[in-house]
């Protein structure tokens, strides 16, 4: 079964442009990684200052592992700096028929 996260990144004004080109920057990386299945970072259409992820993983050990590459810990070190609070990662699984 899939593990599936939306995240939601909240990045200081300032540094919107290098966040987004940070995580840009990964996600060639990202999707070639054994177990990624879907890796779609976007930007707020209303022009907030927010990114937003979508991943879908084959487990949540290929989650794990993904956080675990340095190109990844490179973006999170940034975002030290870089972000107004922590990123929220919610869970989610597809709805039904």
């Amino acid at each position: 079964m899939s593990y599936t996260v939306f995240a939601t990144i909240p990045v200081k004004p300032e540094h919107l442009d290098d966040a987004q080109a940070a995580v840009a920057g990964i996600v060639p990386l990202t999707r070639a990684e054994t177990g990624c299945e879907q890796f779609e970072p976007c930007r707020a259409a209303d022009g907030s200052p927010n990114i937003y992820i979508f991943e879908r993983w084959a487990d949540r050990a290929a989650f794990d592992y993904h956080h675990a590459q340095d190109y990844t810990r490179a973006v999170f070190t940034h975002y030290e700096n870089w972000l107004r609070e922590e990123p929220k990662l919610v869970e989610v699984t597809e709805l039904k028929d």
